[in-house]
């Protein structure tokens, strides 16, 4: 297995998640409903939840088709996400993946509605006719998904990180803030591929370890490339989190220490792996690398 392996991998997946995307993403939906969703969450972004659930599914074997149900319905959680963050009422941003944010094309309203409507579309996604899942596979997944997208993970991270505004927070309230906003979604994604299979408690409890270390690390290296990249280079805002006086990783700890800590969580994570003591894991294992080593 080379980066040459990988790519190839990852290009095929990401086509299969793009293709069920445009076919279940409506163009139809009433007014410009139908095309804010569109432009919110098609032909953009890492798609990196959806290549961990689908790394975890190959890794235990697990149902295909509900596999890449799972990949969307994790990236429509996520385009919804950053469809409210990016609104005044929250983070205030004008763009988006390198282009203009939902709300600055389609207007406030619009952007609060087709938030709503990808949440819901996400866990029909899930749900489709009994012969196409398993029912007792659709509730587990809606029940990991809707676990990391409420007051438990990403609403709750959301709360606090709007109440932080302003303050000093010590490195584990920081901790605790980024695990619930970034990093429980990121470890369902490792969830839900590996509930698409049956793997063993000890493997379910080391994929969830690498989900979260992988999950703190996104967010660790998000903080450091907010204060070293440029905007053109990210797609969206660079010194933000700086500008409306947001704690971070940086900020907390120092940009050195930041880099130290997000190289000890790709040790992590790497270590829960070989742990796992699962044979087809070596997707994940690069993923982890991708996570820390990019520079958008």
């Amino acid at each position: 297995m080379n980066a040459a392996d990988f790519d190839r991998w990852a290009q095929g997946e990401l086509a299969r998640v793009e293709s069920a995307l445009m076919a279940w993403v409506p163009a139809d939906a009433p007014v410009d409903l139908g095309a804010a969703m569109r432009y919110g969450v098609l032909d953009g972004g890492k798609r990196l939840r959806p290549l961990l659930v689908l790394a975890a599914a190959q890794a235990v074997d697990g149902h295909a088709d509900a596999a890449l149900r799972a990949a969307c319905a994790v990236e429509l959680i996520h385009a919804y996400s950053l469809v409210h963050d990016d609104m005044p009422c929250m983070d205030n941003d004008v763009l988006r993946r390198g282009k203009p944010t939902v709300h600055v094309k389609f207007g406030e309203a619009n952007a609060m509605l087709t938030g709503d409507a990808m949440q819901a579309l996400a866990f029909e996604v899930l749900t489709p006719e009994p012969e196409q899942v398993p029912p007792a596979l659709q509730a587990r997944l809606c029940r990991l998904l809707a676990r990391a997208a409420g007051h438990e993970g990403m609403a709750g991270g959301q709360a606090i990180d709007l109440a932080s505004v302003g303050r000093t927070l010590s490195e584990e309230e920081l901790r605790d803030m980024h695990r619930r906003k970034t990093g429980a979604l990121l470890r369902a994604s490792v969830q839900m591929g590996a509930a698409c299979g049956a793997p063993a408690e000890a493997a379910w409890e080391a994929l969830s370890d690498y989900g979260w270390s992988v999950g703190l690390a996104f967010q660790v290296v998000d903080d450091i490339l907010d204060v070293t990249q440029a905007s053109e280079t990210l797609g969206k805002t660079a010194g933000k989190d700086a500008h409306h006086q947001k704690p971070t990783y940086v900020s907390v700890l120092g940009l050195d220490a930041a880099r130290r800590y997000a190289g000890e969580l790709r040790e992590r994570a790497q270590e829960a792996l070989a742990r796992s003591g699962l044979p087809h894991a070596s997707w994940l294992s690069v993923l982890a690398d991708k996570v820390v080593d990019r520079q958008s």
